[in-house]
């Protein structure tokens, strides 16, 4: 469970990116935020794993406040939570098994990781996590010859091998085209529902949110303003989330940035 107590984030110079923000989330949700570029949406799910410190009130996950967390906590907390970016941050001279391994470097000792040795059982799950992903086929193919979509599925692979409870995307579709973005959004769900990790998602593109997220949370100006069920989104919702601009989709080139 993820719990947001009157949250707040006030950046340096005074500019509000989050304020007074109470939600809660439970395992398995799968929960799309959306609202304009600059609202709130990065800075919300970014609290969670505390990439991002509140300056008010609190982030709980199952009952620990966050912000408490220093050093090995932080760091094994962090470990059941799997972070996915627009930029897929592989090394792509490495083949993709080569990089879905690397998840579970913090778990090896040091000369495994000085000599770059893995159990057989690692690298069957790593194996594992790629098919499950669709990509199993291209497991020995250097990452720099993969497509943008592919290399995402990767990185989605990477993040399922570290076992996560929470999955935190961030605009992980923003650089794909319309098709490939819906692939990897169906990959989201089919993890979500398989598996039963609960995923945070920011996103430009309303219509995907709308489409396979169970639930949609709307910020602006860093205020939550609408927060329910993705079939209960209506044009006047989204009106009030976007301000009358216009509502950026898959394939839009504001939907894109």
């Amino acid at each position: 469970m993820i719990q947001f107590v009157n949250a707040g984030k006030t950046y340096p110079g005074g500019v509000v990116g989050l304020k007074n923000v109470s939600l809660t989330i439970n395992q398995g949700e799968f929960v799309a935020i959306i609202g304009l570029s600059g609202a709130g949406k990065s800075t919300l799910i970014r609290t969670v794993n505390r990439m991002i410190d509140v300056t008010q009130g609190q982030v709980l996950v199952d009952g620990v406040d966050v912000m408490t967390l220093k050093g090995r906590e932080l760091r094994r907390f962090r470990r059941g939570i799997g972070m996915i970016f627009q930029s897929f941050n592989l090394v792509t001279r490495a083949t993709v098994v080569k990089n879905v391994l690397a998840s579970r470097v913090p778990d090896m000792n040091f000369f495994s990781v000085l000599l770059g040795l893995h159990s057989r059982k690692r690298e069957l799950e790593a194996l594992s996590a790629l098919d499950r992903v669709g990509i199993l086929e291209k497991a020995y193919t250097r990452c720099d010859q993969l497509s943008g979509g592919q290399q995402q599925r990767v990185a989605l692979a990477r993040t399922l091998n570290q076992n996560p409870a929470i999955i935190l995307a961030d605009e992980p579709v923003a650089a794909l085209d319309p098709v490939t973005a819906r692939q990897v959004m169906s990959d989201f769900k089919q993890i979500n529902q398989d598996l039963g990790i609960a995923i945070l998602l920011n996103i430009h593109h309303v219509d995907l949110a709308l489409d396979y997220a169970d639930r949609v949370i709307g910020i602006r100006a860093g205020e939550i303003v609408f927060d329910g069920p993705s079939a209960k989104v209506t044009q006047e919702i989204l009106d009030e989330i976007y301000g009358g601009a216009p509502v950026p989709k898959a394939g839009d080139e504001e939907g894109r940035k």
